[in-house]
């Protein structure tokens, strides 16, 4: 028997950790409790990684953590630690990157790392292992005995190997900062590189499996649009995302009957999806997606934005106004099931005209396409679906709602997929930016509430004796917030200002300004670390420029620094944004297309931002802004500041007086007073 304590996983705040407290295995959260008895007991460390949502994490519990044998092979041989991603993104991006640098392939989750007893540095890992051998994987028992025998006689090449380790992770935060003049160089290479990545067929850039890539459709959006100018606009970048988008949106990797995107598809027609919803994908696309509506004009994207921000505040809002993390992929124990359909089950609830248009519409006339079963995508437009049954399109519309009404109030009496409940700060920030830019192209301002309010809770909830956290669940505020964090909620509030005006979410911006800069920065080599410089020490202090699932960090603060920057005239926030620009100079220059947003940055940094501020009667100063709402310009931010607001002292210059008015800024230079709408438009263009 071991001598280990039992499971202590029961009083976690953490969904995922509370999924596997019932196991066999004798987790532990991650602490200095289980690193001390590793180091007391000479075990190394079984580390796994991952989230709540997470089919495969909850196919290799099924398989391996929930079996006695193998539960008593891992509470034998090693101490074990479960962490939530969503909780730790700080270790989890550690032991993502050791994974690659030790196995030469890409990452995932689950993520199983075994780690020295005493330094917890990594000597082996990988990702999903299935309890037999399969797939070229060995199975989990046999990994077990192997890795342990391995740690046992090996110490020797396994010291050597992490001195070698932590060489490579040091070298990769090495880089000089770039001196030279910063040019547009990196934006026209990653153009040039997503024209050769991208599917013209389908949308997207590379094949299977397809991730949405927001960042990179905005972009692509931006690229056009600052091209609209020149003498032969860049239409083929317009293209690339509008299609893309439009794929997405008739896809499977959209959910047909209730709004909201799935995590990505499996193939590269958008068909079958990896059935999570994560907020954070919801949050990005929902931007993307109101940025193209009101660049293209388009009702379809016009549609999804309204779906995608209804299904949220329906699906993921918590009862005090903010946002849960995902819902799971699995429900009754499979995969998509909540979501998949069957013929006979559809011909029986639907009238014969209605399914005939669902039919032809969603392909339900063809072979199944997930398990046996139907999963609602695309197959052919609705006017290819009038024409072919004798219809007008209107009508065929009209039989379509009908049918998809039908199909979600029986498919909402099914077991639903489970509920994330995590509140995390960063993911919060992400929707709240996407539900003000959903709000300015819709106009509407229930949407704009929503955004207040998540603020206000974030504050209420997170915010505590002027640091941030960056989880709230069970009641309770926890774990010292990230960069992601600090650059989101930036970001956010930023946006919320173009969409409502309150001073109180200027000076908390201008809070979380003042963190970023004293406890984030690089002040050696510039741009900002993950973790805080009072944050617990790990093996690694990461720095990273690239946009993963979620937009880089640094890439964020950065924009929002220059931003924030120009409209208070404080040269320290247009200095660290610089000095982030030239601290991965390098990386931009070698691989564009992976830093979308760091690109994006970097084109506002080229070229200053417009920033128009218009001051008068709520009304008035509202019906301005949301004029100039309509026009696309996302290098342009819009404040209307009612009068009877007291404006900080660095924008008090911004004169009030009987009638509205509106002062037009290019990076440090303002117009003088302009006193009418049309003109302001004419300038504003």
């Amino acid at each position: 028997m071991s001598d280990t304590p039992a499971n202590l996983l029961q009083h976690s705040t953490s969904p995922y950790l509370r999924q596997h407290a019932l196991h066999h295995v004798h987790w532990h959260p991650w602490g200095e409790d289980a690193l001390q008895l590793a180091r007391d007991t000479g075990k190394p460390i079984l580390l796994s990684i991952g989230y709540a949502a997470c089919h495969w994490c909850h196919v290799m519990a099924h398989e391996s953590f929930e079996d006695e044998t193998t539960a008593g092979l891992m509470n034998e041989l090693f101490i074990n630690i479960k962490v939530d991603r969503e909780e730790r993104p700080d270790l989890d991006k550690i032991y993502q990157l050791a994974q690659q640098i030790l196995t030469q392939h890409t990452g995932g989750w689950p993520l199983t790392m075994f780690l020295t007893h005493d330094t917890q540095q990594p000597f082996f890992g990988g990702t999903y292992f299935p309890p037999q051998p399969r797939h070229g994987l060995p199975g989990f028992q046999d990994l077990l005995q192997r890795v342990a025998q391995y740690y046992s006689e090996q110490q020797p090449q396994i010291r050597q190997q992490q001195t070698a380790l932590m060489q490579v992770f040091d070298d990769l935060q090495a880089t000089i900062p770039f001196e030279d003049a910063l040019d547009a160089t990196p934006l026209q290479t990653a153009r040039a590189k997503l024209h050769e990545q991208f599917d013209s067929e389908f949308g997207g850039f590379g094949g299977a499996p397809k991730f949405p890539h927001p960042r990179t459709l905005e972009f692509l959006l931006r690229h056009w649009r600052a091209s609209s100018g020149a003498e032969q606009p860049d239409l083929h970048a317009l293209y690339m995302s509008a299609l893309t988008l439009t794929r997405m949106a008739e896809g499977g990797i959209y959910d047909q009957l209730g709004g909201g995107f799935f995590r990505y598809s499996v193939n590269k027609y958008w068909m079958i999806p990896h059935f999570e919803k994560m907020l954070y994908d919801n949050a990005e696309l929902l931007r993307v997606y109101s940025q193209a509506a009101t660049a293209t004009g388009d009702p379809l994207f016009k549609r999804i934005t309204h779906e995608t921000a209804q299904w949220i505040l329906r699906d993921l809002r918590t009862p005090q106004g903010s946002f849960w993390a995902a819902l799971d992929a699995d429900s009754e124990g499979h995969e998509g099931r909540y979501y998949v359909w069957d013929q006979a089950q559809l011909m029986r609830l639907l009238t014969p005209t209605e399914y005939a248009v669902l039919a032809h519409r969603y392909g339900l006339d063809s072979a199944p396409n997930f398990e046996q079963h139907w999963h609602l995508h695309s197959y052919r437009s609705i006017d290819d679906t009038a024409k072919a049954l004798n219809m007008t399109p209107a009508d065929a519309e009209h039989e379509l709602q009908h049918a998809r009404h039908k199909l979600l109030a029986l498919r909402a009496q099914r077991t639903a997929p489970g509920l994330d409940d995590n509140v995390l700060t960063s993911w919060n920030a992400l929707l709240i930016s996407g539900l003000c830019q959903a709000a300015r192209c819709l106009d509407d301002s229930t949407l704009i509430d929503a955004a207040c309010t998540a603020a206000d809770q974030l504050r209420q909830t997170v915010w505590r004796e002027g640091r941030l956290y960056a989880v709230y669940a069970g009641g309770k505020a926890r774990h010292g917030a990230y960069l992601d964090d600090h650059a989101y909620l930036l970001n956010a509030l930023l946006e919320l200002l173009q969409t409502r005006w309150r001073t109180s979410d200027l000076n908390w911006a201008i809070e979380l300004a003042e963190l970023l800069l004293q406890h984030f920065s690089d002040v050696e080599r510039g741009g900002f670390y993950f973790t805080a410089d009072d944050h617990e020490t790990l093996i690694h202090r990461s720095k990273t420029f690239v946009d993963e699932a979620i937009p880089s960090g640094n890439a964020i603060a950065a924009q929002a620094l220059l931003r924030l920057g120009y409209l208070l005239a404080e040269p320290r926030y247009l200095q660290a944004a610089e000095r982030t620009l030239r601290a991965d100079w390098s990386g931009l220059q070698d691989h564009p297309s992976s830093h979308a947003s760091l690109l994006i940055a970097l084109s506002e940094y080229l070229d200053a931002p417009q920033l128009i501020v218009i001051r008068g009667k709520p009304d008035e100063a509202n019906q301005w802004q949301r004029s100039l709402n309509q026009l696309y310009k996302p290098d342009r931010l819009v404040f209307a500041i009612p009068t009877d607001v007291d404006l900080p002292e660095r924008l008090a210059s911004k004169a009030v007086g009987d009638a509205t008015l509106a002062y037009v800024c290019q990076g440090t230079e303002c117009s003088a007073p302009v006193r009418s709408l049309e003109a302001l438009i004419a300038v504003g263009r």
